[in-house]
């Protein structure tokens, strides 16, 4: 069983780069992609945008793939609002 604690705790954990695993129900955890086939795409980046990619994951504590993969999904679902908000009207 997982200790309880309040949202601000938790917050206050993460931003002091504490272990929080012990507050995190890991048998709930479920992959996005859990079950589907992942596939390896390459893609060549200017040294600028490389740096700045490593500079945003760096603030933010992941690796440049993680950051990249979030951004990409994130991206990917904008767009995906926006198409659902034109057919709706």
């Amino acid at each position: 069983m997982t200790k309880q604690i309040t949202a601000e705790e938790f917050d206050q954990l993460v931003d002091d780069e504490q272990d929080i695993t012990e507050y995190i129900d890991v048998t709930t955890i479920v992959h996005p992609a859990q079950g589907e086939e992942i596939r390896r795409v390459n893609v060549d980046y200017p040294e600028w945008v490389v740096k700045n990619l490593d500079n945003q994951a760096d603030r933010v504590g992941v690796t440049r793939q993680a950051l990249i993969k979030l951004w990409t999904v994130e991206r990917l679902e904008e767009e995906a609002l926006k198409q659902r908000e034109l057919m709706q009207g």
